[in-house]
């Protein structure tokens, strides 16, 4: 498939705030121009995450491996959102999980590779740090082009809010088989870092933030959509 062709005609920008859609529009409206492309890209790195990942599932329980792949499957979730809307077929649930995701995991792993870099570095090679790094908060980037394919309903936000808080929970509250599932961290022994805390609660108190800000961005998304058409439904 030709990824400069075959793609719909991309949404009239919404004009939300810049806080809520700090991509810029041009940006925005390449990215939904080249969906085909931007969906390669995604499924490659889906691929990717589960080889790096491939050492985390040797050591977890099978019935507990889809709680290991956090980065891949917000990828994957988002190469299925723009190729569902590419062919007509959107479905906001995908969406929302896509947006939370990308946005969650985008974020969290430049939080503990920064937090943790000397760790990290250890046993990465610079270019796959540099890699990880930019490749994770490029995510973000994208996460923030959804709003032009989806109005939030509270139906999918509910379902996203549900599938992360229970990754959450699993990951380092309530592992349910075995230990947490959460990504492997450095440092992760108990010794305090930082005021006390550990890098386990380091990277805890990330995740819980980080899934709380997708959220909040999501309503504000909705609402400010919905005031939007109703002024124009008064015109």
């Amino acid at each position: 498939m030709d990824v400069f062709q075959n793609a719909p005609e991309g949404p009239t920008a919404d004009r939300l705030p810049g806080w809520l859609a700090p991509v810029p529009e041009p940006l925005e409206s390449l990215g939904l121009r080249l969906v085909w492309l931007v969906v390669a890209i995604n499924l490659a790195g889906t691929a990717f995450g589960f080889w790096y990942y491939s050492a985390q599932f040797a050591r977890t329980p099978p019935e507990m491996w889809l709680f290991v792949p956090d980065s891949p499957m917000a990828t994957l979730f988002i190469a299925g959102a723009f190729a569902l809307w590419a062919v007509d077929r959107s479905n906001d649930t995908l969406t929302a999980l896509a947006f939370f995701g990308n946005i969650k995991l985008g974020l969290w792993t430049p939080w503990v590779l920064v937090v943790f870099a000397d760790a990290f570095l250890e046993f990465t090679a610079p270019a796959m740090y540099a890699f990880l790094l930019v490749s994770h908060l490029a995510m973000v980037v994208q996460a923030f082009v959804l709003h032009r394919i989806t109005d939030f309903p509270l139906s999918a936000i509910g379902v996203a809010t549900l599938w992360y808080t229970i990754d959450l929970t699993v990951d380092y509250f309530i592992p349910i088989v075995g230990e947490p599932h959460h990504t492997t961290i450095p440092l992760a022994d108990g010794t305090p870092i930082v005021a006390g805390a550990t890098a386990f609660d380091l990277a805890a108190w990330g995740a819980v933030v980080l899934t709380i800000i997708p959220l909040f961005w999501a309503f504000a998304t909705q609402l400010k959509k919905e005031d939007r058409q109703r002024l124009g439904d008064m015109r």
